[in-house]
């Protein structure tokens, strides 16, 4: 059997490999319980990598006390902890950033699924191994099966402990994973020695989570889920490389749906052949030309199936295809499958001999393939008493077109007979097959094929005007040309049908991309759930409403096709257990099926967002089986804008208080620093009043007063900030009188340095604030005149270039640290290097960096390219320049 690559690199295979490279590779120490030895397997690893070279470092692990465990961690690198204080106490968590800045080759990470402290970059230690992985650093890393998302309700099932901290399944699917493994004996063993718990605690896990039975139940999920891994990385492998075969490491299986009454029987016997064999199952249906004349009930039926599939754990798919065998094959070789349940209805031998059998050559055709063939009921398909599509018989004004056009040909012929052979007239009647065939279908093909033989003899073959045929080369030319019609509308509608398919899988791939380019710039999540309630309305020709949690227990309708409608008790309970248990329910569903809706759990990895729910005005199912793909990748993109739309709400939320966590330590700071300078002057200055006064110490309160004004000023201000309260009076604002304001305001700073003000009075004018802007330039030239050697010069220069106006501070003195230079804008920071670093503030630069970033401006650090010293610029970009500068004397 031929794959439907036919050999060819499957492409979503190529881009998941592709998207690996640059990054490291992630090896997890799977186990059953703890005490199994994954950390001693994992030290042991990284023992024997180091041996052969690599660079290796332990990024954490805990030994719990075990004395072997510690022996192994001698001779590795052990990078220290990061301490956190929290509630009155210290906790010690990976240091991710040392790591990051060591970056060795492979980094020991041991229990995977933990939670770090509050307050830590990523809040699962998980995270923190994906960030190493993306910076291309090889992870080893441990965790027991109980911590596996998808395994634990599966776990507290039977364990009655319900662990708290898991892993996503997408980690454990991007891993290589080797069971760590030992009997449940042998563990027992160890638990009675104390080499896993202290003897306490050993006694109570006996008695509870390490019996016998749980701890065989854990091995075995552990196995299969290794498994399950290996035969997921195995198929990626082959599919990228484009490879046939089944390549069966382990069972997969395939139930093949039909519409017929038996349909959901096989359902459930495929379920068991799943649990016996512990394998992935997939239901799906082949959607043939026929598909399109199903009756509403057997579109019901097909859809019940469907959704059953998927309660009972299945992944669903329907396959459009010009057969039911060709449909099915192609699945089978794209699902790589080792088995195929389907069903066999009793049929005449009669109509086996004019139709075949789909079994028997699915059996013949697939090797292979285990097949499991169940008895389902045939009679009830063909005598439906619902309202039937129609169907593929025809129609009248089909028939009808058929023979004007069979009759047109015989009229264009008998005016053409003395110019035509018989033979050239035979071929006329060919177009009308065709057309027929290709417009009505198969059957008004055939009724227009057995037309044209029999206006062909009656019309053309002698003896004329009878239906006998006197020459038996005539006889032979019509059943040639009987057959070259039965031929020609077979090719023909099956070309037809084939389009059909095509335009039907084009148009819904251009549904989804219409869909997707709708919202995906929607910004606002309201207007983004009233798009997806109107298109899914537009697309299905069904009502919809969207509803997510709200206040308690309570669900609220976020959008809706019709604001005007309402949920009743029942639309309500269904709607809430969409939510609760991210399943469907309702119409048409296997749960609370009274309600007139069908709830879709919007659901965005473990998380569920919200229902959709969709409805048809009629007493048929909310959903045909054609619709259910559609709705299904309908429901999955909405699920992930509304995941995108909630994930920038909370990264807007989460930069705002980090913004405010930076001001407030800088006001913190600014209380027992910034302040104590100017204070400390005003008293020494204020002592000496008492032994006369002189002009030199009022100046020197002077100064210092208006000093430690402009601080507290500066500190109201970034209190505002802090507070989100800030309001910026942006306006058109002339540098050169800015720049003037502020070198007279700081003239006390600057003494002994000669200021040289270099700002064009052509410079355009910049929207400021230029209050914060005043700030911003007073604490640059007031770090200038501390910084420049005495008797240097300060120099404030503006330039328009590229785009963009910089303003610019440079003095001449010691420069700042290279490599350094932007920390000099961080909070209560003072480099080294100068013993004038003393008399700084600390607060004043980061004063600076806050103000103009409001302002939406940037602030760069560097040092001189003409000699020693610092240069501290202002940078505005080109939105901020107003283009037109109006002459002076205008406004």
């Amino acid at each position: 059997m031929t794959g439907p690559t036919d050999g060819r690199p499957d492409p979503d295979a190529l881009l998941r490999t592709a998207a690996q490279e640059g990054r490291g590779r992630l090896k997890v120490f799977l186990g059953a319980a703890p005490g199994v030895g994954k950390t001693f397997e994992m030290l042991s690893e990284g023992a024997g990598r180091r041996r052969d070279g690599v660079d290796v470092v332990v990024g954490v692990v805990e030994t719990h006390g075990r004395a072997d465990t510690e022996a192994l961690t001698r001779g590795h690198e052990i990078m220290p902890r990061r301490a956190i204080a929290r509630d009155g106490r210290t906790l010690h968590e990976m240091d991710l950033d040392a790591i990051l800045a060591r970056a060795p080759r492979l980094v020991l990470v041991d229990e995977l699924a933990h939670t770090n402290a509050p307050g830590s970059r990523h809040a699962k230690r998980h995270q923190d191994v994906e960030e190493l992985l993306a910076a291309g650093i090889d992870v080893y890393s441990t965790v027991n099966i109980q911590h596996v998302e998808s395994l634990n309700d599966v776990v507290a099932s039977f364990t009655r402990v319900r662990v708290r901290e898991t892993v996503p399944d997408s980690v454990l699917e991007m891993a290589e994973i080797e069971v760590v493994d030992i009997p449940p004996d042998e563990l027992i063993e160890r638990l009675r020695a104390g080499k896993v718990y202290l003897p306490d605690e050993a006694t109570r896990a006996l008695s509870h989570f390490f019996s016998k039975s749980n701890l065989s139940a854990l091995r075995e999920l552990a196995l299969r889920r290794a498994a399950q891994a290996v035969d997921a990385r195995m198929l990626d492998d082959v599919r990228a490389l484009g490879l046939g075969g089944t390549w069966a490491g382990s069972d997969r299986i395939v139930v093949a749906i039909n519409e017929l009454a038996g349909a959901d029987t096989l359902v459930r016997a495929a379920k068991r052949v799943a649990d016996g064999l512990h394998a992935p199952w997939t239901a799906v249906f082949i959607e043939t030309p026929r598909a399109a004349h199903f009756s509403d009930i057997q579109h019901r039926r097909v859809a019940a199936a469907m959704t059953l599939a998927t309660q009972l754990g299945a992944a669903v798919a329907t396959v459009p295809a010009t057969d039911v065998v060709t449909g099915i094959q192609s699945f089978l070789a794209d699902a790589r499958a080792t088995q195929l349940v389907m069903g066999k209805s009793r049929r005449s031998r009669w109509f086996e001999f004019l139709h075949g059998s789909i079994v028997d050559r699915v059996i013949r055709d697939t090797p292979g393939v285990t097949v499991h063939v169940l008895p389902v009921a045939a009679g009830e398909g063909g005598r439906e008493r619902g309202r039937r599509r129609p169907a593929g018989w025809g129609t009248p004004a089909g028939y009808a077109v058929a023979t004007a056009m069979v009759a047109g040909v015989t009229a264009a012929a008998s005016a053409l007979f003395h110019v035509l052979d018989l033979g050239n007239v035979a071929l006329l009647y060919l177009l009308p097959v065709m057309a027929a065939a290709s417009l009505y279908g198969l059957r008004t093909g055939l009724y227009a094929g057995i037309a044209s033989s029999l206006a062909y003899n009656f019309f053309f073959l002698p003896p004329v005007g009878t239906l006998s045929i006197s020459n038996p080369e005539n006889l032979v030319s019509v059943f040639v040309l009987l057959g070259i019609a039965i031929a020609t509308s077979q090719l023909t509608a099956r070309v037809r049908a084939q389009a059909d398919m095509a335009a039907a899988s084009a148009r819904t791939n251009a549904m989804l991309a219409g869909f997707l380019r709708k919202i995906a710039g929607v910004n606002a999540i309201d207007v983004a759930a009233q798009m997806i309630c109107d298109d899914v309305r537009g697309l299905l020709d069904v009502q919809a409403i969207l509803l997510v949690p709200g206040t308690g227990t309570q669900l609220e309708i976020l959008a809706a096709s019709d604001p005007a409608y309402r949920l009743d008790t029942m639309d309500t309970a269904a709607a809430t257990w969409a939510l609760d248990t991210g399943t469907a329910a309702g119409k048409g569903s296997g749960t609370l099926a009274a309600s007139e809706w069908l709830f879709q759990p919007l659901q965005a990895g473990s998380r569920v967002l919200g229902v959709l729910g969709v409805a048809r005005d009629t007493t048929a199912a909310p959903i045909r089986a054609d619709q259910l793909p559609l709705l299904g990748s309908l429901v999955d993109q909405s699920a992930l804008v509304l995941e995108r739309l909630r994930l920038e709400v909370e990264m807007r939320d989460v930069e705002t208080v980090r913004t405010r966590d930076r001001l407030r330590a800088a006001l913190l700071s600014s209380v027992s620093h910034d302040l104590r300078t100017p204070l400390t002057a005003v008293i020494a200055a204020a002592d000496q009043l008492d032994h006369g006064t002189t002009p030199e110490l009022v100046a020197t309160i002077k100064t210092e007063s208006a000093r430690l004004n402009r601080f507290v000023a500066n500190l109201l201000d970034m209190a505002r900030v802090e507070a989100g309260a800030l309001t910026l009076a942006i306006e058109p604002t002339d540098l050169e009188d800015a720049v003037t304001g502020a070198a007279h305001d700081a003239r006390r700073a600057l003494e002994g340095h000669a200021v040289r003000l270099d700002v064009p009075p052509d410079l355009p004018l910049v929207r400021a604030d230029p209050q914060l802007l005043h700030h911003c330039l007073l604490n640059l030239l007031d770090n200038a005149g501390r910084y420049g050697d005495p008797g240097t010069e300060i120099v404030i220069e503006g330039r328009h270039r590229f785009g963009e106006l910089r303003l610019v501070v440079r003095d001449h003195g010691p420069g700042l640290p290279p490599g350094r230079e932007a920390e000099v804008f961080e909070t209560f920071r003072r480099l080294e290097g100068s013993d004038r670093a003393a008399g700084g503030t600390g607060l004043g630069l980061a004063i600076v960096k806050a103000f103009a970033e409001a302002m939406g401006l940037a602030v760069e650090a560097a040092n001189r390219d003409d000699g020693a010293g610092a240069a501290f610029a202002l940078v505005f970009p080109s939105h901020l320049i107003v283009r037109d500068r109006a002459p002076e004397g205008l406004t």
